[in-house]
């Protein structure tokens, strides 16, 4: 029997030690995160998962410190495996493992290594992403890959739509390529690291919503950082305007000539965008009360005092 030390967090670190254990691993301990009081938690708990089946859990605030890699080391397991833990992994862990240390990352490497990888190629208007099991070697995101399972992002997905079908693929790639790994058949293929790209964390405040660009790239922003992510905003002379969610614009324009405006037209509210053309926007709060133009456009005109707002 193969044994391992798992470094997990979220839906994947759930998903994929569910694989690991499927398939006979003997994992020897568990590192996971202590859930922040700041953050809205909507995954699932790794920690629950690996009490459920009686596997020692720790949370350190620095899994590099020396007393935990000593206490790691000490355990002499087969593989360290890493699933959408959120810190830095360093050399001395790294070499800890006798078969390799593996990491699952959420995206089709070499794209989007780094992090928060689905929010970044959902605001680059990406097709396809996927996810990626790779050696884990100090520079981040830059060992061999051992396999790949790609999935769709189609034109309104958000990023929890996303998010969704990234752990299926990586729960796939990981059933599927586990026997091999254990059996010591599998073999990692270099990357190129210059046919890709790195990109870094992102804070609530990169949502602002910027109107004067196209309607495709806001859509695409607004998707991006949908609930439960913070969400996409703009300031305006009525107060903060969050937009939850929209419809991927087509061809229609606006009457406002690519001036930035929000308006309702056939009971629905729009917001035309800096190439002129509609982005129609199906769940708005104004100052944390929902906007529902929907009902038609008094209540629109009763918050704003006029049939169109400015957005720029």
């Amino acid at each position: 029997m193969s044994s391992a030390v798992v470094f997990a967090y979220h839906n994947v670190g759930v998903r994929c030690l569910s694989v690991l254990l499927a398939h006979g691993v003997e994992v020897l301990r568990v590192v996971t995160h202590k859930d922040s009081p700041t953050e809205t938690i909507w995954f699932d708990s790794v920690a629950e998962l690996a009490a459920r089946h009686g596997i020692p859990v720790i949370t350190p605030e620095d899994p590099n410190d020396p007393a935990v890699v000593a206490e790691l080391a000490a355990l002499q397991p087969d593989f360290l495996f890493s699933f959408y833990y959120r810190l830095m992994l360093k050399a001395p862990l790294l070499a800890l493992p006798k078969r390799g240390a593996w990491n699952m990352h959420g995206s089709l490497l070499p794209k989007y290594r780094g992090r928060v990888p689905v929010n970044w190629a959902i605001i680059h208007g990406e097709r396809e992403t996927g996810a990626t099991l790779h050696e884990m070697v100090e520079k981040p995101d830059a060992g061999g890959i051992l396999v790949q399972q790609p999935v769709p992002i189609l034109p309104d997905d958000t990023a929890f739509d996303v998010f969704n079908k990234v752990t299926l693929a990586a729960e796939m790639a990981l059933d599927r390529v586990l026997p091999d790994l254990l059996a010591g058949r599998a073999i990692a293929k270099p990357q190129n690291l210059a046919a890709g790209s790195y990109f870094g964390g992102r804070k609530a405040e990169d949502g602002r919503i910027d109107w004067t660009q196209a309607a495709s790239r806001v859509h695409n922003l607004i998707r991006a950082v949908a609930p439960p992510y913070p969400g996409a905003y703009s300031d305006t002379a009525r107060g903060r305007l969050r937009v939850l969610c929209s419809l991927h614009p087509t061809h229609e324009t606006g009457p406002y000539g690519g001036r930035p405006t929000l308006f309702v037209r056939n009971g629905h509210l729009h917001a035309e965008c800096g190439d002129g053309r509609l982005l129609r926007l199906l769940a708005v709060e104004l100052d944390g009360l929902p906007l529902a133009p929907a009902s038609a456009g008094d209540q629109f005109n009763a918050i704003f005092g006029t049939p169109a707002l400015s957005l720029s």
